[in-house]
């Protein structure tokens, strides 16, 4: 058996950054292929599982102890799964289907994220709190100018030459 996992800054920052990277590069095919959930609904999803599964190894190993003689344990980790459990279904409850298309993807999405951070943050694993709520920022601030960009490349394609 391995002993406790010590996340370092630089590690977290690189698992959630890879997560949030992998998350967007198959949003973007989403979001090209014209579906509701698009870049950032994807990238804020796979930055919460992330984060999720970054407290899940490194945010527990003060709070494990070795089972005692009256075979009774503890596991605090449990606690993740039911936030996330939790807020997924609160999340739920935010998306909408209109005529339209789907509203609220994105605003379900970065709810289960800020649970995520909020966890983090409460269990003091401040690795993935930081890293965390600045790659969502990230990911909701800097999608706009993108889709700026494709909505005009799309308007620019469709005029008649």
């Amino acid at each position: 058996m391995t002993g406790p996992v010590h996340l370092s800054l630089a590690e977290t920052a690189l698992r959630l950054g890879v997560a949030s990277v992998f998350g967007a590069v198959i949003g973007l095919e989403r979001e090209i292929d014209g579906h509701d959930a698009g870049v950032r609904t994807h990238m804020l999803l796979a930055l919460g599982a992330a984060v999720f599964g970054a407290l899940s190894v490194g945010a527990f190993d003060a709070f494990l102890g070795p089972r005692n003689s009256t075979d009774v344990s503890f596991d605090p980790s449990r606690i993740a799964s039911y936030v996330a459990a939790g807020i997924g279904f609160l999340g739920g409850g935010v998306i909408m289907k209109r005529d339209e298309g789907v509203k609220g993807l994105t605003t379900a999405a970065s709810l289960w994220v800020v649970s995520a951070v909020g966890l983090a943050a409460g269990l003091g694993f401040w690795p993935a709190a930081t890293v965390g709520s600045g790659i969502a920022l990230v990911v909701l601030v800097a999608e706009r100018p993108l889709r700026r960009f494709l909505s005009a490349r799309q308007d620019h394609r469709q005029r008649p030459s």
